[in-house]
């Protein structure tokens, strides 16, 4: 899966939160000064030869929706971004992240009930 640009993530991210859109309806979400909708346009077709987005034509309309995940994306980013700057390690990762913010210990330990949290949430029966 390729890395998405500035640009590409940012129509990504209106098109996850509202899982579908026409292109107008992204250029309104988007902030000021708006890009031209030529622009948008060009960059959904990219995102569409790139396999993240698809679409619905409804005569010369299209209206586009992701082919893939908020989370599937995120979780290929993440793996490939520990793997160029910390070497795949996790470890290495969450502990330059913990010096850079100068987290506590007790702000550690509170990170680490909530990543057991979740793994034990994500490793129950119902998940499967």
């Amino acid at each position: 899966m390729k890395e998405l640009t500035k640009a590409e993530d940012q129509i990504m991210q209106l098109l996850w939160k509202h899982e579908k859109a026409f292109v107008k309806d992204i250029i309104e979400q988007m902030p000021i000064p708006k890009p031209a909708y030529n622009t948008v346009s060009t960059i959904i077709r990219i995102l569409e030869k790139k396999g993240f987005v698809g679409h619905n034509a409804y005569g010369k309309t299209h209206e586009y929706f992701p082919l893939i995940s908020r989370k599937e994306y995120t979780g290929t980013y993440m793996k490939n971004f520990m793997r160029n700057y910390f070497s795949g390690s996790f470890q290495e990762m969450v502990s330059f992240f913990a010096k850079e913010d100068k987290m506590s210990l007790s702000d550690l330990d509170e990170l680490m009930k909530d990543v057991k949290h979740d793994l034990e949430n994500d490793n129950s029966p119902e998940n499967e």
